[in-house]
């Protein structure tokens, strides 16, 4: 799952199915979407036509708040896979801890077991969240997928993780553009060194963590960059020069804001 190309905010239908079939033309073989992008069948579409077989992709995609319960779970499992096109999926996660989660990985845990999922994970579960989640499930996530960049680097999330042996995945790992991130001095001095950009250097750092990284991009160029990130290694130095860039908080999302809860849970994506 190194080499993943994201289509969170691509929900135009011909934009998106023409970016994920660039990002197979340039070698990437794991989509991430979720229900609530609402672009899966443009996803499926481009895997339908792509010509690459099914084997060899990686389909990822994400079960919405709205959904969240046993009953609306294993629904909305079989709506994505009619999106999708697929019999299956690789990985399928919760995409945010809010509503009936457990139920709905309930669901999850007997669509893994039947083999219609083949991993099933979670978003957005920080460590509390995911101590009290691990505790409690049968089948321990594969992946929990947060935010994850040089700006905000959550060691403790990474440990918590790694307790219960769940991969850390990174949604935003350009932080959103944030922070100067494309420009940024110490990513760029970094860079130069080794030939690099400074977005390559903060995806090496973060595949250097033992993280996944899911960038997001609609430009062919810029997936074959990011996709050009393994013929160089970052020193310790490298490494914890970047690490004095992490701020200690996000600053693109709070998930401990209760009305970011509620908009979170006004967000339907169907009737």
């Amino acid at each position: 799952m190194d080499k993943q190309v994201l289509v969170f905010q691509v929900p135009e239908p011909a934009q998106c199915q023409q970016a994920v079939a660039d990002a197979i033309d340039v070698g990437y073989r794991s989509i991430d979407t979720a229900a609530a992008y609402m672009n899966e069948s443009a996803v499926g579409a481009a895997i339908a036509e792509s010509g690459v077989a099914r084997e060899e992709l990686f389909i990822t995609t994400k079960l919405w708040v709205q959904d969240a319960g046993y009953e609306s779970a294993r629904k909305a499992i079989r709506t994505s896979l009619e999106n999708l096109g697929l019999d299956y999926l690789d990985l399928y996660l919760i995409h945010q801890p809010m509503g009936d989660y457990i139920g709905a990985y309930r669901a999850m845990e007997e669509a893994y077991e039947e083999g219609i999922l083949k991993a099933i994970g979670v978003c957005n579960f920080y460590p509390a969240r995911l101590t009290d989640f691990c505790e409690t499930v049968k089948i321990m996530p594969a992946v929990d997928q947060v935010e994850l960049h040089p700006f905000f680097q959550q060691e403790d999330a990474l440990a918590c993780m790694k307790e219960y042996g769940v991969c850390p995945e990174a949604w935003g790992p350009f932080a959103e553009g944030n922070f100067g991130i494309f420009t940024h001095p110490v990513l760029t001095k970094i860079g130069e060194k080794y030939g690099k950009s400074a977005a390559q250097v903060a995806l090496r750092w973060n595949t250097q963590r033992g993280v996944v990284v899911i960038p997001k991009s609609v430009h062919r160029d810029r997936m074959e960059q990011n996709f050009d990130i393994w013929d160089f290694t970052l020193t310790d130095d490298d490494m914890a020069e970047i690490a004095k860039l992490d701020v200690g908080h996000s600053e693109i999302v709070n998930h401990d804001d209760p009305a970011f809860i509620k908009m979170i849970h006004g967000l339907k994506i169907h009737e």
